[in-house]
């Protein structure tokens, strides 16, 4: 046992806190920045409380992000500010599409306007002037928190801000615009034939599942809350199994609302032994702490403890791991919840 005092390598930029919408809509009506700056002030608390090792990514660059999202995405997003300059005006300080293409809508504009729709979900994902440089500082935390396991590190924390896992190969929602948790992935497939990535997000990892849905050396599990009841809505059912060599390479465990310790610690035993079957030689871990029971998601029950004990039996399983942060809103408990994960991992990992 290495104990609550072991530490682990944490990748971290300020240019993450850049990011900073001033308002969501939420059914119809303006509300309060859930995914704020703040909530990276209390993460590295929790990472100073625990003496770990904080150090800033490199910048790898677009040929990176281009190993699971599309080019002209990328285009989009890092140029989406200064093209929202070129609208005429009236027009809002945040980047927001004013209709979004439908499923059956499959051609892409070459119109700035026009591509809005295309490429941003909802609401839940303005972009403002210095948003880009957060998004790409994020992938980057996560790239580089995978190049250390890949190197030869037992684990690593990245803490990412925005986060990624909603985010599909061409396609941002739910806070999310370049999926930081595919991206440390397919960086780690640079050394390892299989990986497994575990998302405990309250959220399905929809954009993840997507980008690795016909692949067979990457597995990928999410325990989340029935998405019939929350964020994505249409994605995240115990029946989605992934397609062609993918096919039985994706499994889902949603949870019923208000779901506690025992019967989440329950769903991550069956998750783990789905893992275990699938034999990774290594493992991304998508960290959402909005399974907490206070906070707004209102999703889950989990307690600070119950972080701890989740961690604890992630880390029992002695993967080579990356463990990238997801959601998590409840500012107050962030740095507790942290904690508690993260010695419960690092408690069983062995000496």
């Amino acid at each position: 046992m290495r104990g609550v005092f072991a530490t682990m390598l944490a990748v971290y930029s300020d240019d993450n806190t850049l990011h900073d919408p001033d308002h969501f809509i939420s059914r119809g009506v303006q509300i309060a920045v859930r995914e704020s700056p703040e909530r990276v002030v209390q993460l590295q608390a929790a990472l100073r409380d625990g003496g770990h090792v904080i150090r800033a990514p490199r910048d790898f660059g677009r040929d990176a992000l281009l190993s699971v999202h599309d080019p002209r995405y990328i285009d989009f997003l890092a140029n989406a500010y200064d093209n929202w300059q070129t609208l005429p005006q009236p027009r809002g300080p945040m980047v927001l599409a004013n209709s979004y293409a439908m499923r059956q809508m499959k051609t892409l504009p070459t119109s700035f306007e026009g591509q809005l729709g295309f490429f941003l979900s909802g609401n839940s994902v303005p972009i403002g002037p210095q948003s880009w440089r957060s998004i790409a500082s994020s992938a980057n935390c996560a790239l580089e928190a995978a190049d250390t396991v890949r190197g030869g590190a037992a684990e690593s924390y990245a803490l990412c801000r925005p986060p990624g896992h909603h985010a599909y190969a061409d396609l941002a929602g739910g806070y999310c615009f370049l999926n930081n948790t595919a991206l440390a992935t397919q960086h780690l497939r640079g050394r390892f034939a299989r990986v497994a990535v575990l998302d405990v997000d309250v959220h399905h990892g929809n954009g993840t599942q997507s980008i690795f849905w016909e692949r067979g050396d990457v597995l990928t599990v999410s325990i989340h809350g029935d998405p019939n009841t929350g964020y994505p809505w249409q994605v995240g059912y115990a029946e989605e199994r992934g397609e062609g060599e993918g096919l039985g390479k994706n499994l889902n465990l949603p949870l019923p609302l208000g779901t506690t310790d025992a019967p989440y610690l329950a769903a991550l035993d069956h998750a783990l032994a789905a893992i275990r079957a699938f034999d990774p030689e290594a493992c991304v871990i998508a960290l959402g702490l909005d399974a907490y029971e206070e906070d707004s998601s209102e999703m889950m029950r989990v307690t600070t403890a119950g972080f701890g004990a989740i961690g604890a039996r992630i880390g029992a399983q002695k993967w080579p791991t990356v463990i990238v942060q997801e959601g998590g809103y409840a500012v107050d408990a962030l740095r507790r919840n942290l904690g508690s994960f993260l010695n419960g991992f690092l408690s069983t990992r062995g000496a």
